[in-house]
């Protein structure tokens, strides 16, 4: 039962990965000011970059601050294995 499960979710993941289509997700306004901006030097195209670039960060950002926050609330301090003389087996 479990592959049939398996099988099905490897299926629709192929039928939506063959299922895309070409898409152009910019708008006119957008686009106009990038290309006359790098074209004429004015610096509404630099604030679009940099707007651009402020969005891409955001999400490393927040990852970065919750992974420290967990770091500090859940590692241990001062684990005593008492390991003692027996041997180590590792089977």
């Amino acid at each position: 039962m479990k592959s049939v499960k398996v099988f099905i979710c490897a299926l629709s993941f192929l039928l939506l990965a063959l299922n895309v289509q070409s898409v152009n997700a910019q708008c006119a306004m957008c686009s106009a000011t990038a290309e006359a901006g790098v074209k004429d030097g004015n610096t509404e195209a630099n604030g679009l970059n940099n707007g651009i670039l402020y969005l891409l960060a955001a999400p490393y950002i927040a990852l970065a601050v919750g992974g420290y926050v967990w770091y500090k609330k859940y590692r241990r301090k001062n684990v005593d294995l008492n390991m003692g003389k027996e041997k180590f087996h590792l089977n």
